[in-house]
């Protein structure tokens, strides 16, 4: 119990441990919902999962299934958590994989078709904070707007054709393991990793959690709200740049329809990994707990020969709950912390 007469630090102290046992309790949550689904495909495929080397491939499988939208909802968590939203990832990452499977780019080589991608990721980024930081759009309005431009500007240079990768270098990066893991999936522990240590070890960090929390009261603390704010989208359209590459391995190609609705995915990740959609709060652990749960879902529906229509009524009420339990327990825990 927080009483008002305890001096300050403490309390500080005390809402501070509250909160990382919140975040706690909300991941242990999401581990056991795995389980659950885990215990569902035991029931449901009991021939499969009795064969180790299967469950084994299995689970290297989803990981590496939640590679790209793993990367692209560790940017949106920092988006969202600077009080954004971001609905342009998927056609960002059309838009660089294209531009990075041109026939101009592969001329450069596998450096020159990385580079394309992380430099128009980024770019689309700072436009979106541009627009939304000096340009005073709303988030939703503005990113809305570039998820049309960019699946237009993406058609228009692949001629709406798709675009085949023939550089083996990119193509292999799907296929390449390190110490019997594959590479996508060691891809995607660096960048949690590094939004981890970015999030919760750095002032950019926290200048993020304050921006999202309370603007003004951060302009007035000294942070250069709309520069941060250009940042963060900024770090998003890295993300996609990333995946982007990440996704062009995968199939060896690029077109403009790559990525579709990766935005929800991501958004819906974020969500149920606890990121308050209202900005101030989230986790990159929890983000990555919640791309971990959408996929097993997918996983699960496929082997059971389930229907695509089915699953996404799956992870629609998956979302509503999850959303649900957020408020409740956000309701909860504000009014601890008021105490």
């Amino acid at each position: 119990m927080i009483t008002e007469t305890a001096p300050p630090e403490v309390r500080k102290e005390s809402r501070r441990r509250l909160r990382l046992d919140d975040n706690a309790i909300r991941n242990l949550g999401l581990v056991g919902v795995l389980v659950l689904l885990i215990i569902v495909g035991i029931i449901t495929k009991p021939d499969l999962y009795s064969d180790p080397t299967w469950v084994r491939n299995n689970f290297l499988t989803i990981l590496q299934q939640a590679s790209a939208i793993g990367v692209v909802t560790v940017g949106m968590t920092f988006v969202i958590i600077g009080g954004g939203i971001d609905l342009s990832v998927g056609a960002i990452i059309a838009l660089a994989g294209v531009w990075a499977t041109t026939l101009a780019t592969q001329s450069y080589g596998a450096g020159g078709m990385i580079f394309t991608a992380l430099v128009v990721g980024l770019a689309v980024g700072l436009v979106n904070g541009v627009l939304i930081s000096y340009g005073k759009l709303v988030p939703f309005i503005a990113t809305l707007a570039m998820l049309v431009a960019a699946r237009g500007l993406a058609a228009q240079i692949s001629g709406k054709q798709t675009q085949v990768s023939t550089n083996m270098t990119i193509n292999d990066i799907a296929s390449t393991k390190l110490l019997g893991i594959p590479l996508l999936v060691w891809i995607l522990g660096l960048v949690v990793a590094a939004g981890w240590v970015l999030l919760n070890r750095t002032t950019f960090g926290r200048r993020t959690v304050a921006v999202g929390g309370n603007p003004e009261a951060a302009r007035l603390a000294g942070i250069n709200v709309k520069r941060h704010t250009l940042l963060l989208y900024a770090l998003s359209g890295l993300c996609c740049g990333i995946a982007a590459i990440m996704l062009t391995s995968q199939a060896t190609s690029a077109q403009a329809a790559m990525a579709n609705l990766y935005e929800l995915d991501a958004i819906a990740a974020a969500i149920i990994g606890g990121t308050l959609l209202s900005g101030g709060r989230g986790t990159i652990v929890g983000a990555l707990f919640g791309v971990l749960v959408f996929s097993t879902i997918t996983n699960l529906f496929a082997i059971n020969n389930l229907s695509t229509e089915v699953q996404n009524m799956v992870k629609g009420a998956i979302i509503v709950v999850a959303v649900l339990i957020q408020q409740f327990r956000y309701r909860s825990l504000t009014q601890l912390l008021k105490r």
